[in-house]
C-alpha cells in the first residue's frame, strides 16, 4: 500500500531529523565541532519518497524495515539504503522515545522564556543542560534569548526549577507558562 505524500511537522519529532538543539550542540560528546553550522536542508536532496519515509519513522521509529517497506510500497533493501543515506547525510540525527500520553499529561510541563545578559549564552546553556527537568532548549528571536521546555512531577517542583534557572549566573529574567493541554502533537 503506497502512502500519499503528506505534510509532517518538523517541530515535535520521534526522529530528530537534522535539528540540532542547543543542549546537544555544546555537549562534549556532541558530533558538532566548533565552527560547525546547522544543517542546511537546501543542500541535501530530499525526495518525496524520503519525506514519506521520514513521516513513517516519525510515527514509529522502531518499526521494522519490512513493515516500513510494506507501507511505502518499496523493497526492504531500498528502505534500509534510504535510512542509511539519511543518517549519513545528517538528516536523521538520532531516535528518541515518546512517553505514554497519560503519563506525560500527569506531569507539569512548561515553556520557560529566558533572557540573558550579554555574552552569557555558553555558560547558561551548560548550566541548563545539567538540569534533567529541561527537556529541550531553543535559541529564539524576539524579546527573549532562549526557550526551555521543562517537565516536573508537581507545580512545586516547577516553581523550584524556575527559581534555579533564574539563579543561574548570566540569566537576567525568566517568564514561565505552564502547559495546560496539547491540542495535537506530531
Amino acid at each position: 500500500m503506497n502512502l500519499r505524500p503528506r505534510a509532517c511537522a518538523a517541530g515535535k519529532l520521534t526522529i530528530i531529523a537534522g535539528l540540532r538543539s542547543i543542549g546537544r550542540w555544546d555537549s562534549p560528546d556532541s558530533p558538532n565541532k566548533p565552527g560547525d553550522s546547522p544543517v542546511c536542508f537546501a543542500d541535501m536532496p530530499i525526495s518525496p519518497a524520503d519525506e514519506q519515509l521520514l513521516c513513517v519513522l516519525r510515527e514509529n521509529a522502531r518499526a521494522s524495515t519490512a513493515d516500513i517497506a510494506r507501507k511505502l510500497g518499496l523493497s526492504r533493501t531500498t528502505v534500509q539504503n534510504r535510512i542509511s543515506r539519511l543518517e549519513a547525510q545528517g538528516v536523521i540525527r538520532g531516535y528518541t522515545v515518546r512517553i505514554d500520553d497519560e503519563l506525560e499529561r500527569s506531569r507539569i510541563r512548561a515553556h520557560i522564556l529566558i533572557t540573558l545578559r550579554p555574552k552569557q549564552m555558553p555558560m547558561v546553556v551548560k548550566a541548563l543542560q545539567s538540569m534533567n527537568e529541561v527537556r529541550v532548549l531553543y535559541s529564539i528571536s524576539g524579546g527573549h534569548d532562549l526557550i526551555a521546555l521543562a517537565t516536573t512531577t508537581s507545580v512545586g517542583e516547577m516553581d523550584v526549577l524556575t527559581d534555579r534557572i533564574g539563579a543561574i549566573d548570566g540569566v537576567e529574567r525568566t517568564n514561565t507558562s505552564i502547559i495546560l493541554s496539547a491540542k495535537f502533537e506530531r
